[in-house]
């Protein structure tokens, strides 16, 4: 049975990243969702609103989540838990360049951008973003709705918690837990644990003020 066809929420940069890869799959995509249209440089069919998904079968159809999510993960966040509520499900996309150990676990709608490695027993939930050129180390887990912007470095062992951001060419070594809701700056150094609901930045990492 053939791959089923794919409606796009969304039409910034990263659903252009996300239509370069179905495309890659050719995938059919029947077109994206916006609240307005907008220029579509690859000249994909406007659908209208969000609403217009719930015209579909469920069965008939996947969903790609092009949300992206700059610090806060929570609208991402938001479509997802809405459109599963209404029974959709959502594809799990993949460059073909990203290395993928076989022993990884990769949950619904996750997005795995080129370049990346993802190393043995990593678990990586349902919705999160591991973006370009990003290498994840054995033993990790991710959990929901996160993003790992592109070029960081996550050590073996890591615990992410849900609906955190580490952003752009963040590292993290080994065994640290970084807890939900939490903004790593771009360049951090991470060498401590994290608690909820946290922003940390620096080399070392350190907690700022919201």
């Amino acid at each position: 049975m053939g791959l089923k066809p794919v409606i796009i929420i969304g039409n910034g940069g990263h659903a252009r990243v996300l239509v370069d890869i179905l495309l890659l799959q050719k995938r059919e995509i029947i077109g994206y969702t916006a609240p307005n249209e907008e220029n579509n440089p690859y000249s994909i069919t406007y659908l209208g609103g969000d609403e217009e998904i719930l015209k579909y079968d469920p069965q008939e159809i996947e969903l790609v989540n092009a949300l992206g999510s700059i610090s806060d993960t929570k609208p991402r966040a938001n479509i997802f838990n809405f459109f599963k509520l209404k029974g959709y499900r959502f594809s799990t996309t993949i460059h073909p360049s990203a290395v993928i150990s076989e022993t990884a676990t990769l949950g619904e709608g996750v997005q795995i951008m080129a370049g990346a490695v993802i190393q043995p027993f990593v678990n990586i939930a349902d919705n999160t973003i591991v973006n370009t050129s990003t290498c994840i180390d054995h033993d990790c887990f991710i959990d929901k709705h996160c993003h790992i912007a592109p070029g960081c470095v996550l050590s073996g062992g890591i615990k992410i918690g849900e609906g955190t951001h580490i952003g752009t060419g963040a590292k993290i070594i080994q065994n640290i837990s970084i807890g939900k809701n939490v903004l790593v700056g771009a360049g951090s150094l991470v060498l401590r644990d994290i608690g909820d609901n946290k922003k940390v930045y620096g080399n070392p990492a350190k907690e700022v003020s919201k």
